[in-house]
């Protein structure tokens, strides 16, 4: 199993005395500053993460079945990020992948997001051109100068029609709130399409790692002397026994670091998976890797089958056996989704505010920030914490110190 507990350390026993950060979780954020530091500042680091793996969300591994799964559901690596595209091409060979999402409704099947095929098979629109699917949506469209909330965003997008069918039931079961409860920005996130593309986003760079996730962390940071990793640790169990350090980067929930001064914590939705194992004659269980279901005759909002994609090893591709993963949005277990509300900003922003203040301290990614990333947007987002790290000279380089020391080269 790629990058499974038996493979990385556990415990702080045998750490160093001291390091230049530690970093806590072993995911995208924390990892990209931890490769930055070590590459071109030669700095030191000990990543600790409380679960007992490496690469947050995004860690896979290969399964008894002899499929690659994800432990937290589908990840799908696209940008429009030329540095980023760079960046993790550092780590991994990729397989070009282009992702289209299904979606089951009223027993037929159509792709998602909305284009010409959905609303043809749907409503018998009879669009046959961009400029007759525009026609059919400007028809629709409930025009608002400023969305106040999810449901005037989509209705002025999309119109009450497919409004009704793909996004206000589904938002319902993803969130526990209806679009109307939502910040506007959440049904801006979907798009609805006037052409022929039924691919889900529309980024230039769209590929899977060969081998995939965990890997890239391995190459990442795994393997490299001045980064130190340690998995079952718990920072707020430990930070009272942690080795001396320059810089704390903290990746987690941003209301739990603040937990002891007793303010509201902050809304998350989390996700459950339903794992189940079939022997269809074709040899797959569903026609694409992923089967949303929008309305409310089932409550779960999507199934997933890894085994459409193509980065799986070739003996599981060959094999009669499939995995499926139900996927149901919950209140409780690991935070996924800041829900994006009014009290939820406004809650947050007190959160920053104290943040802003605490000394030694870097909080950076999706629960630090309280927003919600996709892979290269978090990618993207710690490249650009490490480089305001360096400007501000929270991080100096051991290389100058170095140079000036020895009056010689260290590359």
């Amino acid at each position: 199993m790629a990058g499974s507990a038996s493979q990385v350390k556990t415990g702080l026993e045998d750490v160093k005395q001291e390091y230049d950060l530690v970093i806590v979780g072993a995911g995208l954020s924390g990892g990209v500053i931890a490769e930055q530091a070590a590459k071109n500042l030669g700095l030191t680091s000990l990543m600790i993460d409380k679960r007992d793996h490496i690469g947050g969300n995004c860690y896979d591994y290969v399964h008894e079945s002899g499929l690659r799964i994800s432990n937290y559901g589908v990840h799908l690596f696209h940008t429009k990020s030329k540095r980023v595209w760079e960046y993790v091409n550092q780590f991994s060979e990729w397989m070009p992948y282009e992702h289209r999402v299904k979606g089951r409704i009223d027993g037929k099947v159509v792709p998602i997001p909305p284009c010409q095929e959905t609303v043809n098979t749907l409503f018998n629109a009879n669009v046959h051109s961009e400029e007759e699917m525009e026609k059919w949506l400007e028809e629709r469209r409930v025009k608002y100068e400023a969305p106040a909330n999810g449901e005037e965003a989509a209705i002025s997008r999309a119109g009450p029609e497919l409004y009704e069918k793909i996004f206000k039931y589904y938002t319902y079961k993803q969130w526990d709130k209806y679009p109307a409860q939502l910040d506007a920005s959440v049904l801006m996130r979907i798009p609805v399409r006037t052409n022929t593309d039924d691919r889900y986003f529309s980024d230039e760079f769209q590929a899977l790692p060969k081998d995939g996730y965990t890997r890239i962390f391995e190459n990442m940071y795994m393997n490299n002397p001045l980064i130190d990793v340690r998995v079952g640790v718990d920072y707020f169990e430990v930070k009272d026994k942690l080795p001396k350090y320059g810089l704390l980067v903290y990746t987690g929930p941003i209301d739990a670091y603040y937990a002891s001064l007793g303010m509201p914590k902050l809304e998350y939705r989390s996700l459950r998976f339903e794992m189940e194992y079939h022997e269809p004659d074709s040899g797959y269980y569903q026609e694409a890797l992923q089967m949303n279901y929008p309305g409310m005759e089932v409550p779960y909002t999507r199934i997933v089958e890894y085994k459409h994609k193509p980065n799986q090893p070739e003996d599981a591709k060959k094999s009669k056996g499939t995995l499926i993963f139900k996927e149901y949005s919950v209140d409780e277990g690991d935070p996924y989704y800041p829900v994006p509300n009014p009290d939820n900003q406004a809650l947050f922003q007190k959160y920053k505010d104290q943040a802003a203040k605490e000394p030694g301290v870097c909080f950076v990614g999706r629960l630090a920030s309280y927003k919600y990333f996709n892979m290269d947007q978090a990618i993207l987002n710690a490249l650009e914490t490490y480089d305001g790290l360096v400007a501000e000279g929270k991080l100096v380089s051991k290389k100058g110190w170095l140079r000036k020391l020895l009056g010689c080269s260290v590359s």
